[in-house]
């Protein structure tokens, strides 16, 4: 029995190293250092962490990690210092041709170099499939991976998780709750200081290179960076959460249809941890959806989510990603007919980005446009001079060489189809690179004269017309 046991482990294991990352071994010669890049939230880090642990299995060092998401940060990245430093992407959609490995879990990926080692499934949270999958070990434990694709996942009713426990700012042990459960609300705890102080520089980067595999750890970590630098303690922001869940009772820009909250923009979130996406479910829990259209400086986004505290929703198997799609191609014909050239495409992803940034050549646009874009000329010649131009920042490039990257575009149609994306439980429609703001309109007040502005109302309409209409038919059976 001994030896059975012995030769199905064997075998277990050995399951597991052929379902890692394709061509690992070879990548540990060429490469002994990596940089990890990693989306800018708890599953970010987690599967950072999960990536750094499963290369040192391997013999490959953690030497950097940069933050990346999703818009004009995502073409900021800066490059390794060194070639020798293998690029590494986790838990992001939007792919470079520069990633050597790419892992993520969401629906769809874009931009994916052929050449990539890549491991893409779908699941709750990317650090549970680099954990528990990819690598021949298990690297976060159980309980940290349930909290974490959890969050991820906004999974919380079939846990009979509450608003209360997501999010606090403040933990305490509870010993009239068990030792998984008080875990569990440590690991919100934890996230909700992530997503506090996820823009402050620096602050995941040194997460991932810091911490070990453990919510302990990050949690650990994170207060004691907070009292280093200086932030804001854990009272101040479980108070200025507090005063913003108040006003948003009252807030102007939120209208109620049928069983959806329809809200524009979020109010007032100057204050470190005021804001939070789940605060207008805590003040109208009884409400199944909310359909929210953000405005802004560079920000056009439609964004529909479902209530994912309530039990008995009346769309259990809604796919909200499939609604955006039925949503838009209402407009299929207007957005094809408009053509958006190159020069605003590269102007708007290189609007953060610096000499040091990987920027957004003209690979990056064919390898996220395919052959959907059109050019006014003809040739080998020319797409080699598009390239050459592309290779620049968008800060140098001449008038003439700009009036050059106008003569190839891509239909507004084909913009929003690529980046359409995120989970049946929460899905985004990108509007943004349709057209600038020129001023950061009011926060409470309907579009008026602002193209994109309006198109977003418009697209925020539709969603919640069709949205209540699935409900009612479904009522009706």
């Amino acid at each position: 029995m001994k030896n059975m046991n012995k030769m199905m482990n064997k075998k277990d294991r050995q399951i597991l190293v052929e379902s890692g990352i394709q061509n690992i071994k070879s990548l540990a010669k060429k490469y002994d250092k990596a940089k990890i890049y990693h989306h800018q939230d708890l599953d970010g880090v987690a599967a950072g962490l999960c990536m750094k642990e499963y290369l040192a299995q391997y013999g490959i060092e953690t030497v950097d990690a940069e933050v990346t998401q999703y818009g004009e940060k995502e073409w900021a990245i800066k490059t390794p210092k060194s070639d020798t430093i293998m690029p590494v992407l986790v838990d992001f959609a939007n792919s470079k041709l520069m990633f050597v490995i790419h892992t993520d879990h969401h629906d769809r990926q874009i931009g994916v170099n052929q050449d990539s080692s890549t491991s893409f499934k779908p699941a709750r949270s990317n650090a549970e499939t680099l954990s528990q999958i990819v690598s021949p070990r298990d690297i976060f434990t159980n309980e940290d991976i349930l909290l974490i694709s959890t969050v991820d996942s906004a999974n919380f009713a079939s846990q009979d998780i509450t608003f209360d426990e997501v999010i606090n700012y403040i933990f305490k042990i509870d010993k009239d709750k068990s030792l998984q459960r008080n875990k569990m609300l440590m690991g919100f705890v934890c996230n909700k200081l992530i997503l506090a102080f996820k823009n402050k520089p620096g602050f995941l980067e040194e997460l991932v290179m810091r911490c070990t595999p453990s919510l302990l750890n990050i949690l650990l970590t994170i207060k004691e960076i907070m009292v280093r630098q200086g932030w804001a303690n854990v009272e101040k922001l479980q108070r200025n959460k507090e005063i913003y869940t108040k006003k948003m009772k009252t807030y102007p820009g939120l209208e109620f249809r049928g069983d959806i909250l329809v809200q524009w923009n979020v109010g007032d979130v100057r204050y470190p941890g005021s804001y939070d996406r789940y605060t207008v479910f805590e003040n109208n829990p009884d409400y199944e959806f909310l359909v929210i259209g953000f405005t802004g400086d560079n920000m056009g986004l439609v964004q529909a989510s479902g209530n994912p505290f309530k039990k008995d929703r009346k769309l259990k198997d809604i796919d909200l990603s499939e609604i955006a799609r039925e949503v838009v191609s209402k407009w299929e014909r207007t957005l094809r007919a408009k053509q958006v050239p190159l020069s605003t495409i590269k102007w708007v992803s290189e609007f953060i980005a610096t000499e040091e940034s990987v920027g957004f050549t003209f690979r990056d646009f064919v390898a996220i446009y395919g052959d959907k874009f059109t050019s006014m000329e003809k040739g080998r010649e020319f797409l080699t001079k598009i390239g050459e131009i592309m290779i620049k920042p968008y800060s140098t490039l001449s008038d003439k060489q700009k009036e050059i990257l106008e003569k190839i575009t891509v239909s507004a149609w084909d913009i929003i189809d690529v980046n359409l994306g995120g989970h049946p439980a929460i899905t985004n429609i990108p509007i943004g690179l349709l057209g600038r703001e020129s001023q950061r309109p009011d926060e409470t007040k309907r579009p008026n004269d602002n193209p994109t502005a309006k198109f977003v109302r418009m697209i925020q309409e539709e969603f919640v017309r069709v949205l209540q209409d699935k409900i009612d038919k479904q009522g009706k059976k």
